[in-house]
């Protein structure tokens, strides 16, 4: 398979699964747009790797997904530098933890918007040109909480269900168009931000790191095993393929057994 000729946009790409999946594209051929926040010297060595280690073009975008107009300006910076948006990953997504009498009304207002409301606007605007050329593939990154839920994560589930819902409803919209439109649902992936919980957990309830991975951060898991963003870039890829065109409205659970208990 390749995406030469592709451009892909990936939200949320700046470190974690979304930076691998923004590189697992690249290895196919694909202009990447890279999106997302931290540090500018860090995001420049990624972006520059991109190009160095794949020989495609790559262009970082600060758009902030909280803001619609921002969203349409990144998407309309892609059809100018590059020509198209081909590939669409709503990636982009934060997290945060709270009973919901307490849970901060700004929390769930952030929440919402960053993990549901930003890749509305971003299917918003990237669709119009897919139609046109007759081809696309719309990726949504959700999560085993699309599924099932935990408590405290009001916002963060209800944002995940929210995005299995928009996959659906715009596979069945786009489905005469050769658009197909998939959310990938992993459970607890080994990403940096995982891994530098582990410390503090450690701390918190008087467990070895071992005992933390195993009781705390996998003990929803079957498998014992974490997800690996290699793992979830390559089902990304996978439908970007041929091979893949007639799944559309799919939520791929890839969560080590967790949705199946």
């Amino acid at each position: 398979m390749t995406l030469k000729t592709k451009t892909a946009l990936v939200t949320g790409s700046t470190s974690g699964i979304g930076l691998a999946i923004a590189r697992a594209f690249a290895a196919e051929g694909a202009d990447i747009i890279l999106n997302g926040f931290g540090n500018a010297e860090a995001i420049e060595r990624e972006r520059g790797a991109i190009e160095k280690d794949f020989g495609v073009r790559a262009h970082y975008s600060g758009a902030d997904m909280t803001k619609p107009a921002e969203i349409d300006a990144m998407v309309e910076e892609a059809h100018e530098r590059f020509g198209s948006v081909d590939v669409l990953v709503n990636n982009a997504g934060i997290q945060f933890v709270s009973p919901i009498e307490e849970f901060p009304g700004e929390k769930w207002e952030q929440i919402i918007a960053i993990n549901l409301s930003s890749a509305f606007y971003a299917m918003k605007a990237a669709i119009p040109g897919m139609k046109a050329r007759g081809w696309g593939r719309i990726i949504n990154t959700a999560s085993a909480h699309s599924l099932v839920a935990s408590p405290f994560k009001s916002a963060y589930v209800a944002a995940k269900h929210g995005i299995a819902g928009l996959t659906k409803t715009a596979a069945l919209e786009l489905a005469p168009h050769k658009i197909t439109v998939n959310c990938i649902s992993p459970g607890y992936v080994w990403t940096p931000l995982v891994e530098a919980q582990i410390p503090d957990t450690m701390k918190a309830r008087g467990l070895t790191k071992e005992q933390v991975i195993e009781d705390v951060l996998l003990k929803a898991q079957p498998t014992k095993e974490f997800v690996t963003v290699e793992q979830v870039a390559a089902l990304a890829v996978f439908l970007c393929s041929d091979a893949a065109s007639q799944m559309t409205g799919a939520n791929l659970a890839m969560d080590g057994g967790w949705t199946a208990q």
